[in-house]
């Protein structure tokens, strides 16, 4: 009895070093070294913004030596305020429609038997991640213009009386919003489903719940973490479209990333661009926590117990 500690202790030498988990360590090597391709790419995002807030207190012209606060208080201009409010109501909406047409498609992941058609799923939800965003932008264009695809089908049943003109309007635009980025809704959400166990919808099935019940109070708050998640990135990846809005919605939809590629291109003013992204990151940051903090107290709220 007394060779069995010597014997774990020579397995534990030979094993690496394995800690409590059963993880072999790298010896010599520091923890922090492991971190440091994520570490190094973080620097870049950070060094990058520092420098675009560095500039959106510039001069156009000396963006590195002047330094004003004009170019936010020039953000207080209606046109401004009104192109943030529109970004920011789309990428809100477009993140509700993402999450609740994702819904039904996560849980057939989740709870698919087959591999084939859990494969065939993935498949089609991926897909839009691997197409050009302007290719994708030119297929809403052909389907959604006057002579487009979906007017000629309703004309063709006899529902409308002449094309509708979805093309240069908000609807056209919260389309196209939310078919690119609904796989950023999908994937999370189905990975939190999968790790729901099952014997929770079978217990909410004999206590007399119907599947709407299961599913409102049993699968979607234990899949809360996902389903926030997904609807955070596509919040997120709404607030700074660029080629969707400008495609499908021209100038007439003034969303705030077609706003500052004018301020670049055209009009080379770097400082005003940097101040209306600045305050576009700042916004987008304030409506990402105060949603999450709300969808928090929803999960505590369904949590307690009645």
């Amino acid at each position: 009895m007394s060779s069995l500690p010597s014997r774990d202790a020579g397995a534990l030498a030979a094993g690496g070093g394995a800690g409590p988990a059963g993880a072999p360590a790298l010896p010599g090597v520091p923890p922090w070294l492991l971190l440091a391709p994520i570490l190094a790419f973080l620097a870049v995002l950070v060094a990058a913004s520092l420098a675009v807030l560095r500039m959106s207190v510039g001069v156009s012209g000396n963006e590195w030596r002047a330094f004003t606060l004009q170019n936010y208080a020039d953000l207080a201009d209606a046109y401004f305020l009104k192109s943030l409010w529109l970004t920011l109501r789309l990428a809100f909406t477009s993140m509700v429609c993402a999450v609740l047409l994702a819904i039904p498609v996560a849980l057939a992941m989740a709870r698919a038997e087959s591999r084939l058609a859990r494969r065939l799923l993935l498949a089609g939800v991926l897909l839009p991640l691997l197409v050009n965003l302007l290719l994708q932008g030119y297929g809403w264009l052909i389907m959604l213009g006057p002579a487009g695809l979906l007017n000629h089908a309703l004309l063709a049943a006899g529902v409308i009386g002449r094309p509708l003109q979805l093309l240069y309007r908000e609807q056209g635009v919260l389309l196209g919003l939310i078919q690119t980025a609904f796989p950023l809704a999908v994937l999370p959400l189905s990975s939190a489903l999968r790790a729901v166990s099952r014997s929770y919808d079978e217990a909410a099935a004999t206590l007399g719940a119907s599947r709407w019940q299961t599913l409102r109070h049993v699968t979607l708050p234990l899949a809360m973490p996902g389903l926030v998640s997904g609807a955070l990135l596509v919040f997120a990846y709404n607030a700074s479209a660029f080629a969707v809005p400008l495609l499908l919605g021209g100038r007439r939809v003034p969303m705030l990333a077609v706003l500052v590629h004018d301020q670049v291109a055209p009009l080379l003013n770097w400082p005003a661009a940097s101040a209306s992204g600045v305050v576009l990151m700042a916004a987008t940051l304030v409506v990402m926590a105060v949603s999450q903090r709300l969808a928090r107290n929803l999960q505590r709220i369904d949590e307690v117990p009645r």
